[in-house]
């Protein structure tokens, strides 16, 4: 039996109750595109900078948590909230700047954690810092965009960092006892089953706490949607069935105690070319949900078919 270590699971055990995330966009950009880097960004990003969930970044950090909360207000009564820094690379800016949204966050009502997305590469001494400082205040999660560990996959997809970069970065938020989030990306173009179950693996071996696995989505105006694009590279999204079999197997190489805080990852609809099943939302979660079930991999906690 393979068992998951859920993050509503978490959430309740660190909480004592469901707490829901809040999108939010404090205004920043990426080294990858404002030619630090490179200005074409990411191979798969979107024009929002994966943040196109995201509330306006013309609005104050406490109108975006306001207008954040009322798209849920139905869903919720009581509810408890993490500030979710979510659109590009949100410690990418003056310290002096991070200090004073991300403070603006931390002290709205009901905001429990602050969740940071960001770069491996993009983690000074003073942002460690501060992100220190802040997490004396309140549970501070920062999620690593790392994606891959080949280095043939880093590059097609322009990360723009070494692993070694990665492996610095962790051990760095590890010292400070920052909640480290890791995404990969299932579903590059070239690389295997194999390939992928190895980069799952990989973070067994490091103090990462969570990971959000995430299906290769195809979107309008990315690079990627033209490499998809162009029949000459021959390259197909997975299908549902194969996605499902390929989490599973995922799940069954992660170390026990690491939180799985994704398991699909949904696309804007509106800029989504492949693969459109997963558009579905619900038809997804039903097909994995059954073949979980029928497969005795449990959405619970933390034993394997080995018994750790």
């Amino acid at each position: 039996m393979a068992e998951i270590y859920t993050l509503n699971k978490y959430y309740r055990e660190r909480f004592g109750q469901k707490v829901y995330k809040l999108s939010l966009d404090g205004g920043m950009t990426c080294p990858n595109r404002d030619g630090t880097l490179d200005t074409r960004g990411c191979i798969f990003c979107s024009a929002g900078g994966s943040g196109d969930f995201a509330a306006s970044r013309f609005l104050s950090i406490k109108e975006q948590i306001t207008e954040a909360k009322s798209r849920i207000c139905n869903k919720i009564t009581d509810g408890k909230y993490i500030a979710y820094f979510q659109a590009y690379t949100n410690t990418y800016a003056p310290t002096d700047y991070l200090r004073k949204i991300f403070y603006e966050a931390a002290c709205c009502d009901d905001i429990v954690g602050i969740s940071i997305a960001t770069r491996p590469d993009c983690l000074g001494p003073e942002v460690l810092e501060l992100l220190d400082e802040l997490n004396s205040k309140l549970p501070v999660f920062v999620e690593l965009g790392l994606q891959t560990i080949h280095k043939e996959s880093a590059h097609f997809i322009r990360r723009g960092y070494e692993l070694e970069v990665f492996n610095t970065a962790v051990a760095n938020l590890h010292r400070i006892n920052i909640n480290i989030v890791v995404h990969l990306i299932l579903g590059l173009p070239n690389e295997t089953f194999s390939d992928i179950i190895a980069s799952v693996r990989y973070l067994n071996s490091l103090p990462v706490n969570g990971v959000k696995l995430q299906l290769l989505h195809i979107l309008k105006n990315t690079d990627l949607a033209d490499y998809y694009l162009n029949k000459e590279n021959d390259f197909h999204t997975l299908s549902l069935e194969d996605y499902t079999v390929l989490l599973a197997e995922c799940i069954e190489n992660l170390r026990p105690d690491i939180v799985i805080h994704r398991m699909t990852g949904d696309g804007n609809k509106k800029e989504l070319i492949a693969p459109l099943w997963s558009g579905d939302k619900k038809r997804v979660l039903n097909y994995i949900n059954t073949y979980f079930a029928k497969n005795n991999i449990i959405q619970g906690r933390k034993y394997r078919k080995n018994g750790t």
